[in-house]
């Protein structure tokens, strides 16, 4: 039958004018709609998913390098009948890590010309390979500029075109060694393999914290070329401390503080803590039970928290929040709720009991000083722009609903309602109300936005942390029973699949592929947990990435892959350094599990790449069509593309 075309009319034909801007007559047009159906019949790109990588920055650099361990697979699918387990490892590692490899083959002498020329022809026939998937425009976008006629014409011959030119290419290879290029084309292939081994990776928050360079993950994160962020709690106090929200400037400091990490605020971000530490030292007993910078920054923090807790009423449990009028210095102790408890300090000289939530003088300069320090850091402010650019509360694709904590339930497993600025939300649309009110915090700066910022990394009922935080407890009180943080009842209602199901239905997804991925609470591998549940209709990709939860954890991350024939979850053993990947070609391990083998290789067309792709092609057709009714003016002989990330 032959198709039919609409004629664009009202909106619809404006786009269609503006679109003939850069596709001016029906020789471009039809160029485009060729590229894009054929685009549709190629196998979906390979993405990862990660979470919970908390500053660990040489671990997750490894597993960019190494692609999850895909490179591995790879090496040993095309090259294990030529290579021995110890040739494919020196293989890996030249892919990983491109110029410390060669330095290290470069002082053992071993960097001749037949090294090079060898190393370069397995190079080429790996990106052959992994290209595979891909359209040729994109594989060459992929390449550096001043090596992409070389790398294109060594890479795209087939096999027996590759038998008829071998002196050809044999011909370029010699000639990159011989003008010295031959170090840079390695790193240049090696790039390449990593950049088309994975085609998107999902960070699902918590990139900041607890390790001690989230700057260098972050910068590393902000120039990958596909990816996108679910912002975790982590996450959205380093936003709303850079937007200026002092109760997540407190906190962030804070927990810097804890962990041992100022490195990451005083030389990553250039965020002094002079002036902090010189009021601590004057301010404070050094006899203490508590060093007197983290009893400074402790007191800051529930001072500017009951602020903001008292201008939001509404808030639940935001009675328990206010504790610093419940200290009883004379008795040592702390009243929360009915019970009194134990106090590992008594030495609160900036209290003032009459107004215990006021900043004494010396804490008001210090958080101002503070605060004009994270609001004029300009390489934090470009990273928490890329998160707002590239993040968001929750994202939905190809059947999978990623977030990283949770979706507030009550213990019937219905929504909670959660009252956000006198109106009640639920469901989706509280994350949507929690995605919208971080933004304004960012581009208005209005002092509720930043509240709610500081609500989204500890409330009760955020989203990205589901628990009642007790870090006035912690802090402050010996006992830890007190530390007991009760969880949203969504991480034990989740684990059912008709939970699971109600909330995927929530958000438009149905059927049994649709998943949720999820991280935030650390799967326990060692003690048996496992990070699928509810039948596979909910997986957690925190498995310990940091190294202070390994021995808890038993392992050193998770990352979920999903590719064209199965999806999978890796489990990922301890990193044992670069020094260890070059002297030993020592690797990270992962264990994987088969959670979904597809009963067909997945192509594009199958995928929400795909649909928007059909789109693009409907909406090409319909101004072909009004070329053809001269609804519109054909100019010119040639026109642009579509840019699709194929």
């Amino acid at each position: 039958m032959e198709q039919t075309h609409q004629m664009p009319v009202g909106d619809d034909l404006k786009y269609a004018r503006l679109l003939s801007q850069r596709f001016p007559n029906r020789q471009a047009t039809m160029s485009e709609i060729i590229n894009l159906k054929a685009i549709l019949t190629l196998p979906r790109g390979t993405e990862t998913f990660m979470s919970d990588i908390h500053g660990e920055y040489k671990a997750f650099r490894h597993i960019l390098n190494n692609c999850s361990g895909i490179i591995r697979e790879q090496v040993r699918i095309i090259l294990s009948s030529e290579l021995d387990a110890h040739e494919q490892a020196e293989l890996r590692t030249l892919v990983y890590y491109p110029r410390e490899k060669i330095d290290r083959v470069r002082q053992e002498g071993g960097l001749t010309d037949e090294w090079y020329l060898e190393n370069l022809h397995l190079l080429v026939r790996l990106a052959r390979w992994i290209a595979g998937k891909y359209t040729r425009s994109k594989v060459r976008k992929a390449m550096p500029q001043e090596y992409a006629y070389i790398m294109d014409e060594l890479m795209h011959a087939t096999r027996d075109e590759e038998r008829v030119r071998h002196s050809y290419h044999l011909s370029i290879l010699r000639s990159v060694v011989g003008t010295g290029a031959a170090d840079d084309l390695i790193e240049a292939f090696a790039n390449l393999i990593k950049r088309l081994a994975v085609d998107r990776m999902h960070v699902v928050g918590d990139i900041f914290d607890r390790g001690t360079h989230a700057d260098k993950v972050m910068h590393t994160i902000s120039h990958l070329p596909s990816v996108d962020v679910q912002w975790g709690n982590h996450d959205i106090a380093w936003m709303g401390a850079a937007a200026g929200s002092t109760a997540c400037i407190c906190s962030v400091v804070r927990t810097c503080v804890h962990y041992g990490t100022l490195a990451t605020l005083e030389v990553g971000y250039g965020i002094p803590l002079r002036e902090l530490a010189l009021f601590a030292n004057e301010a404070y007993r050094a006899d203490d039970a508590l060093a007197p910078i983290e009893k400074a920054i402790d007191v800051m923090l529930f001072k500017v928290e009951g602020q903001t807790y008292r201008r939001h009423p509404d808030w639940r449990l935001s009675a328990r929040r206010l504790l610093l009028d419940k200290i009883d210095p004379t008795r040592g102790t702390v009243r929360v709720g009915d019970r009194e408890w134990p106090l590992r300090t008594c030495d609160f000289p900036t209290i003032d009991p009459s107004d215990p939530y006021r900043l004494s003088e010396g804490e008001r300069r210090v958080l101002d000083g503070l605060t004009t320090a994270f609001r004029e850091s300009d390489r934090l402010h470009r990273h928490v722009a890329f998160l707002y650019e590239q993040g968001s509360i929750y994202r939905v694709c190809d059947g999978n609903l990623l977030f990283h904590g949770c979706i507030p339930l009550e213990p019937d497993g219905t929504f909670s309602t959660v009252i956000c600025e006198g109106r009640p939300y639920r469901g989706r649309s509280y994350l949507d109300f929690c995605d919208r009110v971080a933004r304004r915090a960012w581009t208005l700066g209005d002092q509720v936005a930043l509240d709610w910022m500081y609500y989204l990394w500890c409330g009760a009922h955020s989203p990205l942390s589901g628990r009642v935080v007790k870090t006035f407890e912690r802090s402050f009180v010996c006992d830890e029973r007190a530390w007991e943080e009760p969880r949203d009842p969504y991480f034990d209602l989740s684990d059912s699949a008709g939970t699971c199901e109600r909330i995927l239905a929530e958000f438009g997804l149905k059927g049994p592929g649709s998943r949720i991925v999820n991280g935030h609470t650390p799967v326990r591998a060692s003690a048996g947990e496992s990070p699928i549940r509810a039948g596979g209709r909910k997986l957690i990709i925190d498995g310990g990435f940091c190294s202070a939860y390994h021995t808890r954890t038993g392992i050193a991350g998770y990352t979920l892959v999903s590719g064209s024939h199965a999806l999978r979850i890796k489990a990922h053993r301890p990193f044992l350094g670069v020094e260890a990947a070059l002297d030993d070609n020592a690797d990270i391990l992962s264990d994987s599990d088969v959670i979904d083998r597809h009963a067909h290789q997945v192509l594009v067309a199958e995928t929400d790449k795909g649909a928007i792709i059909r789109s693009r092609i409907a909406d090409l057709e319909a101004l072909t069509h009004a070329f053809e009714q001269g609804t519109i003016p054909e100019h010119g002989l040639s026109g642009g593309t579509f840019a699709v990330g194929r």
